[in-house]
């Protein structure tokens, strides 16, 4: 029997230049990385910043920011090499970052497809049509999952990003007449993929690179006809 195609998102690979490439190299069908403007400058990390001098991560606690590699949007794209698998995540509550975004992608990239998300929705209209750029509406929580659902009932979108702990098939259901791109996060266990995969998400986000690898590699050996079954495609919209 045939698997269902599931796309596969390397979560936070993107924050690094040797991550980035380790990705693309497995097959992701998607690169996530995280991108924070601070100090005039577009930084790839998840880790927040505090004040000049220090980071915080969860996973890790505070760390120096001299001790850590932090490149900038412009090299991340740089390694990518016009590849069209990038997820830009862009972080924090001023729209000035994706305004920021839009213009280095426009300077450095012209033309090239990108997929952008965001938990502030409103900064997806800072990236217009004819930039080929897909946009992707994030969800972390139950007021934001219950605002998406009212909106997609007014208008299609390109693609969600949602919390799997928020996600039901009937929700799962609903949100595919909406949109052909319905993305899970974050999938780390085998019980997690299996969750998901009954819930019928078309994708799913994980830093489980031995899950990420599996997947593409099993997207790329199903069948054609399993494309024609509703699943979404990668690439914008």
């Amino acid at each position: 029997m045939a698997h269902q195609r599931m796309l596969a998102v390397a979560h936070r690979a993107g924050n690094t230049v040797a991550g980035l490439r380790a990705a693309l190299t497995a097959g992701a069908d998607l690169v996530e990385a995280d991108v924070h403007l601070y100090r005039d400058a577009l930084e790839m990390r998840h880790s927040r910043a505090l004040g000049p001098h220090l980071y915080w991560e969860r996973s890790s606690g505070i760390m120096r920011r001299r001790d850590v590699v932090v490149p900038e949007l412009g090299e991340i794209l740089a390694a990518a090499a016009g590849d069209p698998r990038l997820l830009l995540d862009l972080k924090g509550r001023s729209h000035t970052v994706a305004v920021r975004v839009a213009e280095t992608l426009r300077t450095l990239c012209p033309g090239v497809p990108v997929a952008v998300c965001t938990k502030e929705w409103a900064m997806l209209e800072a990236f217009p049509p004819e930039m080929n750029v897909r946009r992707i509406l994030s969800v972390a929580n139950s007021l934001q999952l219950a605002r998406l659902r009212a909106r997609l009932r007014r208008e299609r979108v390109d693609g969600v990003s949602i919390r799997l702990r928020l996600l039901t098939a009937p929700v799962v259901a609903e949100l595919r007449h909406a949109t052909d791109l319905v993305l899970a996060w974050s999938v780390e266990t085998e019980a997690e993929l299996a969750h998901a995969e009954r819930l019928g998400v078309t994708g799913v986000i994980s830093k489980n690179m031995v899950m990420v690898s599996r997947l593409a590699q099993r997207t790329r050996l199903a069948p054609v006809a399993d494309a024609d079954a509703g699943n979404a495609e990668v690439g914008p919209a």
